[in-house]
């Protein structure tokens, strides 16, 4: 997990990005504590005003090697333009941000985009009360071993919530492997989850060992487990049961030990009341449930989740682009009903229609929007043609 030494001395907004850096459960402590940790995961951050006052770059690194951190992050905290620059192979981060202490904490891109620049990969982005309510009762559960099954709509950030589990629990240095149960052929998804044997089939000209066993030691993530077939769903609570696969064309089982993470997006009790599921496997899944919501009802998680996903996206951090205040105001007030997936779509538009790395409310392009320009463009093109045969 990583570390953060954070300086407060001329840094304005140093008390709310270790708000911001603490919802996301890193590690923050002032940069005067004793030295400790990691240097590989320890990270030092000063404002450019600090680092001026102590006598300019060398200064500031020599505190950070004092601190043992292993990379710095300096923050111009009232810089007229945004940059983001990268030195010394990308151990020394500059990030210049206008105004970084009078945004609210939700909107405020800036530091939005230092914590999730700060952050590794064990971390989610969030800004809303009730998702890190739900991470924290994520990492609670992560320290035991029990079963975990996760509903809420599509995407909605399930499979991002099992690997906090993942990621926060003993089993963390294992596996981590993810099935998804709608994406396979009903007469190949046995095979993959339990393995089989060389010859056991048409085409298996080799053995394969399954996810399963592959993720021994570690977490199984099966998604929506719903659209599993109801004949694998009795080999499947047997396997849950006996903590052991059978791979086809054996009459071995063998041991495994895996922690389960399932999830879905449809009503289960009704897929009970229906005979799609069966109820002995949903009750020995549903030890410990969570629920995801719609990015609708957690609005203040769009301007941290958006930093992430423009962190995805762009080729090197000197590409991030500054999301302006009406470009914010729109992503708040639209309704997502797309969720997560349909923000990282738009956000992938607004990369490339923005320009001199500036993205406001005109590149924000949602679905309705994008139609009607495509539709748009349609008839223009139609007009043409239709003049051209006109005239001829």
């Amino acid at each position: 997990m990583s570390t953060i030494r954070l300086e407060h001395e001329k840094f304005a907004a140093a008390p709310l990005l270790a708000v911001l850096l603490s919802d996301r459960m890193l590690t923050v402590s002032d940069a005067s504590g004793d030295a400790a940790g990691d240097v590989k995961s320890t990270t030092f951050v000063c404002s450019a005003a600090y680092e001026a006052s102590i006598g300019g770059e060398s200064a500031a690194m020599a505190i950070g090697r004092n601190v043992r951190a292993g990379r710095m992050m300096i923050i111009d905290e009232d810089a007229l333009l945004f940059s983001v620059t990268e030195a010394l192979g990308g151990k020394l981060i500059r990030l210049a941000i206008p105004s970084a202490s009078t945004a609210d904490a939700a909107c405020n891109y800036g530091l939005q985009l230092a914590a999730t620049m700060l952050s590794d990969d064990r971390t989610v982005a969030c800004g809303d009360q009730a998702s890190r309510d739900l991470l924290a009762l994520a990492c609670r559960v992560a320290k035991t071993d029990v079963t975990v099954f996760i509903n809420g709509p599509t995407g909605t950030g399930k499979e991002v919530l099992a690997k906090f589990i993942h990621n926060h629990s003993e089993r963390a240095d294992a596996p981590f492997v993810a099935v998804n149960c709608a994406a396979i052929p009903d007469n190949m998804l046995e095979a993959i989850l339990f393995g089989h044997e060389k010859g056991a089939f048409t085409g298996a000209s080799t053995a394969n060992k399954g996810i399963f066993r592959a993720a021994d030691g570690g977490t199984l993530l099966l998604d929506e487990i719903s659209e599993m077939p109801m004949a694998l769903q009795a080999k499947l609570l047997r396997a849950l049961q006996e903590k052991a696969v059978t791979p086809i064309g054996s009459q071995t089982d063998i041991p495994v030990d895996v922690r389960v993470v399932a999830t879905t997006n449809r009503n289960m009790s009704e897929e009970i009341r229906l005979g799609n599921f069966r109820e002995d496997l949903y009750y020995r899944l549903n030890v410990f449930p969570l629920n995801t919501v719609t990015l609708e009802s957690r609005i203040d998680d769009v301007v941290p989740v958006a930093t992430f996903l423009l962190q995805r996206h762009v080729r090197s951090p000197g590409d991030m682009p500054w999301l302006d205040q009406s470009a914010i105001t729109a992503l708040r007030e639209y309704g997502w009903p797309g969720n997560v997936r349909e923000l990282e779509n738009v956000l992938q538009r607004a990369l490339v229609l923005a320009e001199d790395g500036v993205i406001t409310a005109n590149e924000i392009l949602i679905d309705d929007a994008l139609n009607k320009i495509a539709g748009g463009a349609q008839q223009a093109i139609g007009d043409a043609f239709r003049q051209r045969v006109a005239q001829a």
